[in-house]
């Protein structure tokens, strides 16, 4: 497994489809809404190099206001077909999902030296493991599972490179 920091400062054109990595950083997680209000309103916080999550954590409150995450899986990433291709040119460099992505997705890829992995879907609980903080929150107006989490991670993975920056794909017909 290749562990990647994040934000990203090494070429990720080295990696190919079927590779497979972990993340160490800052990640974001994004869903639906918050990749529309990105477009909308632009990032509430510096998304240049880093890695955006299509998911939807569960957390929790404690009685001293300190959020606690309890779960964190990856999300359907073809619902954000309408604005990937967009928010990838805003500088994320790694997004992070379940299951396909269309071929504006794989364009923006190519053109911005950029990667789709693909985290395993019934792992919530082993991910939570590898998340050391969470940092931040924006845009708690649309919901928990739909804000946008800014979340320090340590060997976050196993995450395997479904698009990788050359426009290869998992998910083409052989």
């Amino acid at each position: 497994m290749i562990n990647i920091n994040v934000p990203v400062e090494e070429d990720l054109t080295k990696l190919k489809a079927g590779d497979v990595i972990s993340l160490t950083g800052t990640i974001f997680t994004a869903r639906d809404q918050a990749h529309k209000r990105l477009l909308e309103e632009g990032a509430p916080d510096d998304i240049e190099s880093t890695a955006l999550f299509h998911a939807g954590p569960i957390i929790t409150k404690d009685d001293d206001e300190n959020y606690n995450m309890v779960a964190i899986g990856p999300t359907t990433s073809m619902r954000m077909n309408p604005y990937q291709a967009d928010v990838i040119s805003m500088g994320p460099k790694i997004i992070i999902g379940k299951g396909g992505m269309d071929n504006t997705v794989r364009e923006a890829l190519k053109e911005h030296g950029a990667i789709y992995v693909v985290a395993t879907g019934g792992c919530a609980a082993l991910y939570v493991d590898a998340i050391e903080e969470i940092e931040d929150v924006s845009w708690l107006d649309l919901g928990m599972p739909e804000a946008m989490w800014k979340l320090k991670v340590k060997d976050f993975g196993p995450l395997i490179v479904a698009m990788d920056s050359n426009g290869n794909s998992l998910y083409d017909d052989h």
